[in-house]
């Protein structure tokens, strides 16, 4: 709801910012996106070759053992595949330009991928309890060499895959998100590992639903932030690392800016943030030109917040929000 809601809200905002604040050195939003989408495209790719090979190894591995850890470590590669695909698809889609319907264009589809692999990071664990609540009761027998050999390859493919993806995943959700499932991925195959030796050396075949548990709880525990971020941007929740009070002080700082209303900041996708604002300009009498008002604050959220896609309505002291009083003497 908080994305189709806010199309309504904030469209007619963002139509007439592209216009004046190209020139500001918005780029920063577009060139890094752009430059950034292929190569984590390229690394999403690679990592998804990786990871779909070895789902089919495990999944085979997990039913010869009788290993829930395994099968558990499985369905997290198969969540893997899931997310680098969606995340590859809205990276993908992203890319495609904006049209008079959706005037932002795809940016988004990245944060709802995000968000998507969160939740079912968090299904999965809760059917793996499941499992195991089951399996610690009555305990199965399990192959514990085989686990061991199986989960020792699960985690050198992860690895890799951290290894890959790591280079983007501070500047997008979307690769946040695939790469918090290798992460948790790889502890599984440790803990996985862990489980086959125990059975190895002690037939402990409880050891098995319990690591598998255990790699549940760190998954839900990692998938939490992811969910509540995308959340937030969804819900077109301040970034951040922006302090909305601050910057109000900053503008009001401006000279001949008297007041600041209707002021929000927030996320396109990871990387990319819009604000917009109406600012009261002093009266007729200190006259200072609009345009060098509304250059300076373009300079100042630029330059001091990194703010780049800028709608900013000036007011006039007497201007009531429904209809307007031309304005005298300036």
């Amino acid at each position: 709801m908080g994305a189709g809601h806010h199309h309504g809200h904030h469209g007619h905002h963002h139509g007439h910012s592209h216009g004046h604040s190209h020139g500001h050195g918005h780029s920063h939003g577009h060139g890094h996106s752009h430059g950034a989408g292929a190569r984590n495209r390229r690394r999403l790719t690679l990592t998804l070759g990786l990871a779909a090979a070895y789902l089919v190894a495990e999944v085979v591995g997990g039913l010869l053992a009788n290993s829930l850890a395994l099968l558990a470590d499985a369905g997290h590669m198969l969540s893997d595949v899931g997310a680098l695909a969606l995340s590859l698809f809205a990276i993908w889609i992203s890319q495609k330009p904006a049209t008079p319907r959706r005037t932002y264009g795809y940016y988004r589809t990245e944060i709802l991928a995000a968000l998507a692999n969160a939740a079912t990071l968090i299904a999965i664990s809760l059917y793996i309890f499941f499992e195991a609540y089951h399996r610690l009761r009555a305990p199965e027998p399990v192959q514990g060499t085989l686990v061991t050999w199986i989960a020792v390859g699960g985690l050198l493919v992860n690895l890799s895959g951290l290894l890959i993806l790591h280079g983007g995943k501070d500047d997008s959700l979307n690769l946040r998100g695939a790469w918090l499932h290798l992460l948790t991925d790889a502890l599984g195959s440790v803990g996985a590992i862990l489980g086959g030796a125990a059975i190895w050396a002690y037939g402990w075949y409880w050891a098995d639903p319990a690591v598998s548990a255990l790699i549940g709880v760190l998954v839900v525990y990692s998938a939490w932030d992811l969910m509540k971020e995308s959340v937030s941007v969804l819900l077109e929740g301040t970034p951040g690392h922006i302090d909305l009070e601050a910057l109000r002080g900053a503008m009001l700082e401006v000279d001949g800016v008297e007041a600041v209303h209707d002021l929000h900041v927030w996320t396109i996708t990871s990387g990319m943030e819009a604000m917009s604002g109406h600012v009261v300009a002093a009266g007729p009498t200190n006259c200072r030109p609009w345009d060098e008002i509304l250059a300076d604050l373009h300079g100042l959220l630029h330059d001091r917040f990194g703010l780049g896609h800028l709608t900013i309505q000036i007011e006039p002291r007497e201007f009531k929000e429904v209809g307007c009083v031309p304005l005298a003497g300036c």
